[in-house]
């Protein structure tokens, strides 16, 4: 077969089977055998990468990290839609519509999704663009993100001139769930709310970045439709479903009285939708009738959106616990009598920190009221005081971890209290996770599934413990073969010669990030001088502030992390820097990266400006000396224009590296 046969049998087999797996559900093929088309696909357009079109399903991801968003102006514009809360509320817009259009107006009802709203542009069938809401007007170009949302098709079987539609974007509850028990094993902040976790991930720079979060989209409106003519907002639906778009669930009534109950149906089925809501929109059917009615300055006259108030019921407090996080943060949970919110049975609400139970006087044998924050998390929003037991006594968090017994100390920059235990087992699995993370001893192989078997099957409880693995140990977990122990076992082998600075990252001290234990490695040279540093030595280093330096004197003159360290130089680990100045030629200068470099490396680049004395800064300010600009450069290069910083070629930059 001809390559270039082959290429678009590919290319349909994967957009049909796309289609069918992100927007229809319903998959004809196995996730191996898409995996094993795409592979070949990507072979064959890299040996013709003049045969590559938009419409590729390896086009999806953009190779290039963002600078920033442009803006982009709608020329349709996105309206937002007047709130009613009430069935009363609601009846007055049913009548205000009667007395403009008469008795006979039909309605088209759907469920509002909490998400961000985007406007997709299509010219002769193919995606070119797309862009968030703003202010209605202007929005942000986020084309290459929207491109990684495979519930968006890229081509069209209509070639039309020019369409343009509006979706919502979100992300499912499922992946918010999944996404956030990677951010807690990683010791990251979790995120709020499923909508929150969409509009960051969509305002991602990085498309990588976005494309890791499985966004979605439903469809719910046409915004404009070049050589096509439509008489109704449901044809217009239907006709975007014919198209391949995933488009809203919707339903054509025709009375006030079936879209109220409309409205009570799709709140109780709510929690059926895989999107969160937090209404329901009522839209006139009739396009010539939307004409007619017209729009205020804010909103179209002809829609308005029904919000759900939260659901609020009483539950009792049967005990508080607290529970230990990946980042030794201590998280009181109240233990609720089971009550039914948002179509889930409710048994625990998160009380978050001691300021938030000494702010609304929670105890153990309180009635409370409970909510759900955004749908998602229960929340304790009222105690009942009047309900109150004689015998309760106001609550306060432990001086010492429930799990270790290390001492916890209080956050100088928030509320949390945290355990100060170098070993602590509930922060096992996060501190291992980082320990092997890329940036810190960069052990290939150790991802977050192999420590939790690691730790499940108890072959280790600590970092030091990695060093005395056995492949014969390894090679007996499920679904791990000889070859891969092995190689594991070497991986954790060759980490042992990694410079110190990789060690200190690794350690997770808190306020140490990669770039500040690069300066400490390079300062103290070695472990045992880090360790015997005193506050004052410390802080005088650029960049070590008050808070980081002590920070650092807690975690390694606690007793868990001198034995740790201690088991580490005895398993062989380096504790020493590697790093060596070629000279001093950048002494006090601080350089920014910024665009797409071409002669570089982006990490390489900022190596050789280290080792030669200098700073790389990942942000322009006034103490910048540099901007060394790549191709695409944006915000960072106009800034340091604004600032008079001079800005060097790669050419420029190469000389002075010479």
């Amino acid at each position: 077969m001809d390559y270039r046969e082959e290429i678009k049998q590919l290319r349909d087999t994967l957009n049909e089977n796309g289609y069918r797996y992100y927007v229809l559900d319903a998959p004809t093929i196995s996730d191996y055998e898409y995996d094993m088309l795409n592979r070949r696909l990507v072979e064959l357009e890299t040996l013709h990468p003049e045969e590559i079109t938009p419409d590729s399903p390896t086009q999806r991801i953009g190779g290039k990290t963002l600078e920033g968003f442009s803006p982009y102006a709608h020329e349709v514009p996105l309206e937002s839609l007047q709130d009613v809360f009430s069935a009363e509320e609601a009846a007055e817009y049913f009548q205000r519509m009667e007395e403009a259009l008469g008795p006979d107006v039909r309605y088209s009802v759907e469920p509002k999704v909490d998400g961000l709203s985007v406007a997709l542009e299509y010219r002769d069938g193919v995606f070119v663009r797309g862009a968030t809401r703003g202010d209605g007007r202007t929005g942000e170009d986020v084309t290459e993100n929207l491109k990684t949302i495979r519930s968006i098709p890229m081509t069209l079987p209509d070639k039309l001139p020019r369409l343009i539609v509006r979706g919502e974007v979100y992300m499912s509850r499922a992946v918010f769930e999944e996404l956030n028990t990677q951010r807690e094993l990683q010791g990251k902040p979790l995120l709020a709310n499923p909508r929150n976790a969409a509009a960051g991930s969509l305002r991602q720079l990085d498309p990588k970045v976005a494309a890791e979060r499985k966004l979605s989209i439903q469809v719910f409106n046409l915004q404009l439709a070049e050589g096509k003519e439509f008489v109704s907002h449901t044809e217009t639906l239907d006709y975007l479903a014919s198209q391949r778009f995933r488009v809203i669930p919707h339903k054509t009534l025709s009375s006030a009285a079936e879209c109220q109950t409309e409205f009570v149906r799709i709140n109780d089925e709510r929690m059926e939708y895989p999107f969160d809501i937090d209404g329901a929109v009522v839209k006139v059917d009739h396009l010539s009738d939307r004409e007619k009615l017209g729009s205020t300055a804010k909103f179209p006259k002809w829609a308005v959106a029904f919000k759900y108030p939260p659901e609020k019921k009483p539950a009792q407090v049967l005990d508080i616990v607290i529970q230990v996080g990946r980042t030794g943060v201590l998280t009181p949970k109240a233990i609720l009598t089971p009550v039914r919110l948002a179509g889930t049975t409710v048994t625990t609400a998160t009380l978050h920190n001691q300021d938030f139970i000494t702010e609304k006087d929670i105890r153990i044998g309180d009635t409370v009221i409970v909510q759900k924050a955004g749908e998602i998390i229960p929340e304790i929003v009222e105690v009942l005081t009047k309900e109150r037991p004689e015998d309760t006594t106001p609550y306060q968090l432990p001086a010492v971890c429930p799990v270790c017994g290390a001492p916890v100390r209080r956050d100088e920059d928030g509320a949390a209290l945290r355990c100060t235990g170098a070993e602590c087992p509930a922060q096992l699995l996060r501190n291992l996770t980082h320990f092997a993370s890329r940036d810190a001893m960069d052990i290939e192989g150790l991802g977050p599934a192999m420590v939790q078997a690691l730790v499940e099957n108890d072959l280790i409880s600590s970092p030091a413990d990695l060093y005395s693995l056995q492949a014969e140990d390894v090679a007996k977990l499920e679904g791990k073969g000889k070859k891969s122990a092995e190689n594991l076992v070497k991986a954790i082998e060759k980490s042992k010669d990694n410079d110190l600075a990789k060690l200190i990252y690794g350690l997770g001290i808190r306020q140490v990030g990669e770039k500040a234990a690069k300066i400490l490695s390079t300062h103290f040279r070695t472990m045992d001088g880090l360790s015997g540093a005193s506050l004052e030595e410390l802080t005088e280093i650029d960049d070590v502030g008050g808070v980081t330096a002590q920070c650092i004197i807690d975690y390694l003159s606690s007793p868990q992390a001198q034995d740790l360290l201690a088991r580490l130089k005895a398993a062989g680990v380096n504790m020493e820097s590697k790093a060596e100045l070629v000279d001093e030629r950048f002494a006090g200068m601080t350089f920014v990266l910024t665009g797409t470099l071409t002669r570089f490396d982006r990490k390489a680049a900022q190596a050789m400006i280290e080792e030669r004395g200098g700073k790389a800064a990942g942000s322009v300010s006034k103490r910048t000396t540099y901007v060394v600009a790549g191709e695409a450069a944006g915000s960072k290069l106009k800034k340091a224009q604004e600032l008079n910083i001079p800005i060097l070629t790669e050419d420029e930059f190469a000389k002075m590296l010479e």
